[in-house]
């Protein structure tokens, strides 16, 4: 047996999620059956990094599994995507120690989330991008940013639905947002990420961009390590899990 890392990426738009889930078509389910078929009907799980929900994409997901078959590196790619979905690719495969594991070894994650901002919206976007029609105040939300950089308790950016019972200390080394003509996006790097902590810290950041909340109020938002304290949650379509970080 070897254990093999694939690094795959994937439009999230019509599944829902990544993980395994009674109701509904997944991105896991669709990974483990193509390497069913390459082993024969043999069930063969797989690891992630993490989960990414409904309607989510990523560019640099990466998952773990172990494999008796004895396939030249390179085949990997080659073989799998072709029986994979059109929406889910392997981009890289590599052989890794038997004690790597995708989840628990990451160093660090970078999101970034698309805001279409136009008057308009953009039919050929519609799913990768949140659209918002008000103007949005690139700089005064990039002031804002310095506020959500550095570790703190992210209590009031974490969905109530969370099942992490420790602590919700977490340590962003980036926060930033540009602008690309009517496209804005929010990029967020660091050591670890709770559930739909980048959707509510983009909705927040919106807000403040809106000047519907001052760029100084994320101090207070943050302190006060309520959910209710902080924006909306942006909705899932413009969220890409962009890259996942490993020693």
């Amino acid at each position: 047996m070897e254990r093999l890392r694939l690094t795959i990426q994937y439009d999230g738009t019509f599944y829902a999620g990544y993980q395994v889930q009674p109701n509904g078509n997944t991105i896991q389910a669709e990974i483990e059956k193509a390497l069913g078929k390459m082993h024969k009907g043999h069930i063969v799980k797989v690891t992630a990094s993490g989960r990414t929900d409904a309607g989510v994409h990523a560019l640099g997901q990466v998952v773990h599994f172990d494999t008796p078959l004895n396939v030249p590196l390179e085949n990997w790619k080659r073989a799998l995507n072709p029986i994979l979905p059109d929406d889910i690719q392997v981009v890289s495969a590599e052989r890794v120690s038997s004690d790597f594991h995708a989840r628990y070894d990451t160093t660090g994650k970078e999101y970034r989330y698309f805001v279409r901002n136009h008057k308009e919206p953009d039919l050929f976007r519609r799913h990768y991008t949140h659209h918002v029609r008000a103007d949005l105040d690139v700089e005064t939300m990039m002031r804002a940013c310095q506020y959500i950089e550095g570790e703190h308790d992210f209590t009031s950016f974490c969905s109530p639905k969370s099942d992490v019972k420790g602590s919700k200390v977490r340590t962003i080394h980036e926060a930033s947002v540009t602008r690309q003509e009517s496209e804005i996006i929010f990029t967020f790097r660091g050591t670890g990420f709770l559930y739909n902590m980048v959707r509510i810290l983009t909705g927040t950041l919106l807000e403040v961009g809106r000047h519907e909340r001052e760029a100084e109020d994320l101090t207070r938002v943050i302190e006060a390590k309520h959910r209710d304290e902080a924006g909306n949650t942006a909705p899932p379509r413009g969220l890409f899990l962009w890259q996942v970080y490993y020693d």
